[in-house]
């Protein structure tokens, strides 16, 4: 499926990544934790976060990634703005049968354009043709605005809490979840 967006002066696409995207994402998704976790992560840990250095994590990951996993970038008048994955819901080291949304960050200069909206909707259509009934993700607690975000997309949190370790900090996260299919 192909998202277009039109405004007065750009377009959106949001499209399967390849490797060549993989350090326009690196810097992307060091850019929006450092901006979006301030104040909810040690900030020693985002401080030392580089996009040289995680372009090789990112790229083995990608590789690494298998059909089940599906990473699409959003680009803006060709440039990539966006990136979203998602995948089977991790239990542990078990994969199960409901989709996870692992990931999804968007350019600082693009956000409240769309963006992170479009690549939503990417991933949930696309989970929703692959057969699966729920699709989840996991958000900081502390962080209001992506908890916003989602539940506008129809997301709600379903109960479960547990504690995301950073630099030796107990960050706490919150699952959320939305039917797909029907809804």
């Amino acid at each position: 499926m192909d998202e277009r967006l039109r405004s007065p002066s750009a377009t959106l696409h949001v499209r399967e990544m390849v490797l060549a995207d993989c350090p326009r994402v690196a810097e992307i998704r060091v850019r929006g934790w450092q901006t979006a976790y301030k104040g909810m992560m040690p900030q020693a840990y985002l401080d030392g976060l580089d996009p040289a250095e995680d372009v090789g994590r990112l790229r083995a990951r990608f590789e690494q990634a298998g059909e089940s996993v599906v990473s699409l970038v959003a680009e803006w008048d060709g440039d990539v703005v966006g990136w979203a994955c998602h995948g089977p819901y991790r239990e542990g080291e078990v994969r199960t049968a409901e989709a996870e949304l692992y990931a999804i960050y968007v350019d600082l200069d693009r956000l409240g354009h769309g963006v992170g909206r479009a690549l939503l909707r990417e991933s949930v259509a696309r989970c929703t043709a692959a057969g699966h009934g729920r699709m989840l993700l996991w958000v900081l607690r502390e962080n209001t605005g992506a908890r916003r975000f989602y539940e506008r997309a129809g997301f709600a949190p379903d109960g479960a809490e547990e504690p995301f370790e950073v630099d030796g900090v107990e960050v706490p996260e919150v699952r959320y979840a939305r039917v797909l299919g029907g809804s």
